[in-house]
């Protein structure tokens, strides 16, 4: 080993036994919150480098969340050695990768996360993926193993079978809270510790157990309350559950016994902008994450909410890099020199950005040119590494639990996810969970409320629930919406990626405007919380079973339209029933804010004819929040049918 961890913390003797196992070593580590995996990872992976022989193409990381893939591959890019080199990746790309390698005319690039998952599994099973690997996978570094359910747990089963690698897996039961996910109910409480069982009873005693037990992340007893029931629960997740409500309500009441802030308000809001550490505010489900993102912006508070793992966004700073060269290729000096002016930022290291560039395929066989040709379609087929996607940082973090997984703060608000109860009909859609059943999955519902509660490094708070009671799921469009008490009115409804057109730049699509300028100002003027209102632009809808078209205005500046998937979307959460069509559609739109300007694809042909160049590339803003419609007078009563009394 190298002089490279010089500056990092020592192993300790539980981390050292990890990292200095042989390479042909089945290893399943449990490692509890905060207990330095990923430091004790990227010592493995230069052990089995510089030690145990092994070349980087010789070993595969898979990972669930980019979040992870980031910072591992960080960690290796700063402290790594001869593993700086070794492959990262989430399941999906790398799933998707070895798709395109064994069978590029399945179009999987436009098929869905679980049929990729699927499909690769298939490959491996039909011997396809021997052309890709050979006898080149030795060793296979898998993190989070608690989390593999349904298709993925069968597709690592099927990968460490067929190809008889070493491994060195990791989890922990303690953290296992995607249950939820297998679509079965009867599957589901027998997935959770699932693949602990296969790998036990498929290497029996070669299998080689081994601990992290100590915790590094918590430095207070606040930040230390949830961990005495690490254990606990880890038992209960091997023995198949226990259904212990008592054991909720204790973690709970752990939870409470810290301060509380209360309820948002201008007292929580100085609080919050006040902290000079990272903090998190996490909710029990997406929907109140955007209720409480909602109570922020109305008192000022810069934050960010918490986007989805899987949902990639291109920073705006590559749109306009592609703006800035006319030809299909960009130079390695010519990028240097454009760089500072298209970040409009504190610069990067253009060593990096240049590097990860590279990375997506796009170089001519060599370190000084870039092919934009590729560069484009890495951009329209969202295979730029995730290093170039992720969410900029922020002071302030708005996320439900879920996403908050294998992230870490100095302080954590944990929103009180309430008492266990009989599960309510749109809860029950919101997790994945049929209408007819209403049981709580009891255990999982601990272990997540013991993940939000180790994620802290110094301070762990809490507040009181917002009111959701009438805001839901809606199931046919998959967005939280707002409710009324008459069970017909529709009152607004979450804003997704993709909500804003792309094929065409703003100002070619339903309004008329000039196309460059229009960018320019998207670049320079249109910043992350800015409000937008969505106006209708006429009563009637153009199509079938869509709404009418509607432009997103940021101050009486139209910078944007609505994307056909909006327009469906709006349609179908209109529509009460198969026999009810809406006839009248919300005037205007508001309680929605710019996420980001960001990068995206569309037709070359209306690039150029915008003037903005070749490559068919443009910025376009991004819209978030939970959304409230407002009807011409009277327009309920016409559209539905029912007079107010």
């Amino acid at each position: 080993m190298s002089d490279t961890y010089a500056d990092s913390p020592p192993l300790t003797s539980e981390q050292r036994c990890v990292v200095e196992q042989p390479p042909n070593a089945r290893v399943l580590v449990t490692a509890g919150a905060g207990a330095g995996k990923t430091h004790t990872l990227v010592r493995r992976l230069d052990f089995l480098v510089a030690e145990g022989g092994l070349s980087a193409g010789e070993i595969l990381v898979l990972t669930f969340s980019r979040a992870a893939v980031r910072e591992l591959r960080n960690r290796l890019a700063e402290q790594g050695d001869s593993a700086r080199h070794v492959r990262v990746q989430t399941f999906d790309s790398w799933a998707l990768d070895l798709l395109m390698q064994v069978d590029a005319s399945g179009e999987w690039q436009q098929r869905s996360f679980e049929q990729r998952i699927a499909g690769a599994g298939e490959a491996i099973e039909k011997g396809l993926a021997e052309e890709v690997y050979g006898e080149d996978l030795l060793h296979v570094v898998i993190d989070e193993v608690q989390d593999l359910v349904g298709s993925r747990r069968e597709l690592v089963e099927v990968l460490l079978d067929e190809f008889d690698p070493g491994f060195t897996v990791v989890g922990d039961p303690a953290q296992s809270i995607y249950g939820f996910t297998v679509p079965d109910e009867e599957r589901r409480a027998d997935e959770t510790n699932q693949f602990f069982v296969w790998l036990r009873n498929t290497f029996a005693d070669e299998l080689v157990e081994l601990d992290l037990t100590e915790n590094f992340r918590a430095t207070t007893d606040e930040a230390k309350t949830a961990l005495a029931y690490g254990p606990r629960l880890r038992r209960i997740a091997e023995t198949n559950g226990s259904g212990d409500r008592d054991l909720y309500g204790d973690l709970r009441a752990e939870l409470q016994a810290n301060l509380t802030l209360g309820a948002i308000d201008e007292f929580t809001a100085s609080a919050l902008t006040e902290y000079e550490g990272s903090t998190a505010i996490l909710c029990r489900t997406n929907g109140q994450a955007l209720v409480i993102s909602e109570q922020l912006a109305s008192f000022g508070v810069p934050h960010r909410l918490q986007r989805s793992a899987r949902d990639r966004v291109v920073p705006a700073w590559i749109g306009r890099l592609f703006r800035a060269v006319d030809g299909g290729h960009l130079t390695r000096a010519r990028f240097e020199e454009l760089l500072p002016n298209v970040l409009m930022e504190p610069a990067a290291a253009s060593d990096r950005l240049w590097a990860l560039l590279q990375r997506t395929g796009t170089g001519r066989g060599n370190d000084r040119s870039l092919d934009l040709g590729r560069l484009r379609q890495a951009v329209a087929t969202g295979r730029l590494p995730d290093e170039l996607t992720a969410q900029p940082p922020s002071p302030l973090v708005v996320s439900s639990f879920h996403r908050a997984k294998g992230l870490e703060f100095d302080r954590v608000v944990v929103v009180d996810p309430g008492p266990l109860r009989e599960e309510a009909p749109e809860q029950a859609r919101s997790s994945g969970r049929s209408k007819k059943h209403r049981e709580v999955d009891v255990d999982e519902e601990t272990r997540l409320l013991y993940v939000a509660m180790t994620r802290p490094r110094q301070d762990l708070l809490w507040l009181e629930p917002p009111d959701m009671r009438l805001i839901r799921i809606d199931s046919k469009v998959g967005r939280w919406a707002r409710y009324f008490y008459q069970r017909w009115r529709r009152d607004g409804f979450e804003l997704l990626g993709g909500d804003v057109h792309r094929e065409q730049p703003a100002g070619m699509r339903d309004f008329t405007a000039d196309a460059r300028g229009l960018q320019d100002h998207l670049a320079t003027n249109v910043r992350p919380g800015d409000e937008i209102v969505l106006e209708r632009l006429h009563p009637e809808a153009i199509g079938l079973e869509e709404s009418p078209p509607y432009l997103a205005m940021h101050g009486d500046r139209p910078i944007g339209a609505v994307s056909e998937a909006f327009r469906t979307s709006l349609y179908d959460h209109l529509k009460l029933n198969r026999t009810f069509e809406p006839r009248n559609w919300p005037r205007s739109i508001t309680g929605i804010r710019v996420e980001s300007i960001e990068t995206v694809a569309g037709s070359e042909a209306a690039g150029v004819q915008s003037g903005l160049g070749p490559h068919g590339v443009w910025l376009a803003p991004r819209l978030m929040g939970l959304s409230r419609f407002h009807f011409d007078k009277s327009q309920r009563e016409e559209d539905t049918g029912v007079t107010s009394q």
